[in-house]
């Protein structure tokens, strides 16, 4: 951490301290502007220069995810990455984070979370058809957690359930190391509907207007992007106001005028207002067309008349949109938005050459090249160590995802907009498509895991929702992330990072899905005691239409019951791991399996009860090294036995069969014995 000069000029000082700026960065202003930077500078630079939004100690690492994809249409630094599924079907999906203003203010905070997801897929020109939430909280005894707990659930289900768009799985994990900083991850997906083109965010057109569309402006979340690149203190009340609050009504209007102006073919470009709102939006739409703005801040229409250029520049009230549009195409548009009853006002226009040029009352505010902001952020090369595999695992002592998650899963509504087919409670969700395929969604990252090793743990995060995906008869085509740490000036931190970034980049190859989107969210600690490194993921399959049916429980009696190791113990393959359930996947697709359910930490007995759900229970004698992070129960018709078990020689283990729940039998005593001994049950 840079330590502050006492021998600075005190105003100089209090700026720093109020900006959340460094003395290097300071001088790294002015050495671009080549002057002192002007009052209103102060706050642009606070706002883009901040880690939530220029990603200053994560950039060089990230581009360790670049890959062209035939899959992937959207560039780098859009709203959310777009997936070309073949049969004119489009999606685009993203996860963020809103782990601050949550631990702040759960409710809202995790409420204006799924707002922001939604709002970066719309933004896009994609109807979103599904939410997910990952979730990690604290010890249920510890202060203000069962608070939270209710509070964070209750914001997502608000919003979620409000706005119409179903919740439809998750991951839910409960340790001490979360006690003083919980993580809410947002994943939202939607599809381009009608053959709707993809809506890029790059302002373009000398002349063209720049138009504010959506809520008024108040000043809610103001300095919210510099509160979330940074830790806790004792003082957290004085952050509250940072915290934004949403309107899910509002938000469901605004989809359906935005999809409308887009059908309608009146947009050049659009932008979500969000972290560092009309400051964010307008630099980074002018810095990628190459083009300047010039914005008038006083026609920004506003709940409150008391704010000034700052306030206005730099709120985050949520349900808010930034577009260009043609000066002929300003009526249509208009008369759009006041069907919905929403706003949408002029408040600039495109200019030549590229600069950005603020004014308030006719009084010229600054005139700023966008990409000494947006392009010119500090890149800071943090020091880190090279990772190795530990091959150390322990299945937790204390099983951090035993209890019921049905208390928190029973808010959602999963099944609004009729394309649910699978939700939570099941290990992957699935959502109809037109073309009669479906998508598979499941969330990743056991935080048990990656505090035994950091490595495993990242690769476990794509593998562990694959092959879930795999036993669902889905392969993954692309993934996003929201990576958790904290500190990165903590070099153990940062190590834990470029792993997990290694890792994940390393997995996406080998398993054919590329990483079109992510989030970083770094100073996840209060007073430097740091969460668990928590890489999540959300990955997204598609199961082609047609193919044979793969259930997650038992479907009849007299199904030959096995289970199978995709790994082997104390020694972590990716490449073989990859091969094995690739194997996997084609048995499934032959139509040989007709259940299939990765063993998880919470155990073989557990697995098997969720299998039973049919009225179908196993009467079997089974032994699975729950060292192998990756055993499948198989349920199958006994003409495919052989070919199972020659698929899968070494791995594969004869137990018995399923039998009506109405006759008596008793699990074996060597599931107990060999859940005792790995801590699961």
């Amino acid at each position: 951490m840079e330590i502050l000069d006492l021998t600075l000029d005190k105003t100089l000082q209090e700026k720093l301290k109020k900006y959340r700026l460094r003395i290097s960065e300071y001088e790294l202003m002015k050495n671009l502007l080549k002057r002192e930077p002007r009052s209103i500078e102060w706050a642009l630079f606070s706002a883009l220069w901040s880690e939530h939004c220029s990603y200053k100690s994560s950039k060089i690492h990230l581009k360790k995810f670049a890959w062209k994809h035939p899959r992937v249409l959207t560039a780098e630094g859009e709203n959310a990455g777009v997936v070309d599924l073949g049969e004119n079907e489009r999606i685009a999906f993203k996860m963020e984070s809103h782990n601050h203003p949550s631990f702040i203010e759960p409710f809202h905070g995790a409420a204006t979370g799924v707002g922001g997801i939604l709002r970066d897929i719309f933004t896009m020109g994609a109807r979103p058809i599904a939410i997910a939430d990952y979730l990690c909280f604290g010890e249920a005894e510890a202060p203000r957690m069962k608070t939270l707990m209710k509070r964070v659930v209750k914001g997502i289900s608000y919003y979620g359930n409000c706005v119409g768009v179903p919740t439809v799985t998750g991951a839910t994990y409960a340790m001490p190391e979360y006690n003083q900083n919980i993580l809410v991850n947002a994943f939202a997906l939607g599809l381009f509907e009608n053959n709707r083109k993809v809506t890029v965010s790059s302002a373009q057109g000398i002349g063209n207007l720049v138009v504010y569309v959506g809520a008024k402006t108040g000043s809610d979340g103001v300095h919210g992007a510099s509160m979330a690149s940074e830790a806790f203190t004792e003082d957290m009340e004085s952050k509250r106001p940072t915290v934004q609050i949403g309107d899910p009504f509002y938000e469901k209007l605004l989809i359906e005028a935005c999809l409308e102006i887009l059908d309608q073919d009146l947009v050049v470009a659009m932008q979500d207002m969000g972290a560092a709102g009309l400051t964010s939006s307008s630099f980074e739409m002018a810095s990628k067309g190459k083009v300047g703005l010039r914005l008038q801040l006083d026609q920004v229409p506003l709940r409150d008349s008391r704010l000034g250029p700052e306030e206005i520049l730099l709120s985050e009230s949520q349900e808010r949109m930034l577009l260009v549009c043609e000066p002929s195409k300003l009526e249509a548009i208009q008369k759009v938005f006041a069907h919905w009853g929403l706003e949408s006002t002029p408040i600039g226009q495109v200019v030549a050459g590229r600069e950005i040029e603020l004014l308030w009352k006719n009084e010229i505010l600054t005139k700023i090249d966008p990409d000494l902001l947006v392009e010119n952020a500090p890149m800071y090369q943090r020091p880190y160590s090279k990772l190795k595999i530990k091959n150390e695992i322990q299945y937790p002592g204390k099983k951090p995802t035993s209890d019921s998650k049905k208390w928190i899963y029973r808010q959602y509504d999963q099944r609004v907009g009729l394309r649910t087919m699978q939700e939570a409670g099941h290990p992957v969700a699935l959502v109809r498509l037109e073309s009669g395929r479906a998508l598979s969604i499941a969330l990743g990252c056991r935080p048990w895991l990656m505090k035994q090793d950091p490595v495993v743990g990242a690769y476990d995060t794509i593998f562990e929702p694959s092959i879930k995906m795999v036993c669902s008869g889905a392969w993954p085509v692309a993934i996003t992330d929201c990576l958790n740490f904290g500190n990165p000036e903590n070099p153990e931190i940062m190590s834990e990072f470029v792993a997990s970034v290694e890792a994940i980049a390393h997995s996406a190859r080998l398993w054919d899905a590329p990483v079109i989107s992510g989030n970083v969210s770094f100073y996840n600690e209060t007073e430097g005691q740091s969460i668990p490194s928590t890489p999540a993921t959300g990955v997204v399959g598609l199961k082609q239409k047609n193919s044979f049916p793969v259930h997650d429980y038992f479907v009849k009696e007299n199904l030959k019951v096995v289970t199978i190791s995709l790994d082997e113990p104390q020694n972590f393959d990716p490449e073989k791991i990859v091969k094995s359930a690739k194997t996997l996947f084609e048995l499934i697709e032959k139509g040989r399996v007709s259940s299939a359910r990765l063993i998880t930490e919470k155990g073989l007995q557990h697995t098997l009860d969720m299998m039973s759900i049919q009225n179908f229970k196993c009467n079997i004698t089974f032994e699975v090294n729950f060292k192998s992070l990756y055993n499948v129960v198989l349920a199958f018709e006994s003409q495919f036995e052989n070919e199972i078990k020659n698929t899968f020689p070494d791995h594969f283990i004869v137990q018995g069969q399923t039998v009506p729940s109405s006759v008596p039998f008793d699990l074996s005593a060597k599931i107990i014995q060999f859940s005792k001994t790995w801590g699961v049950s």
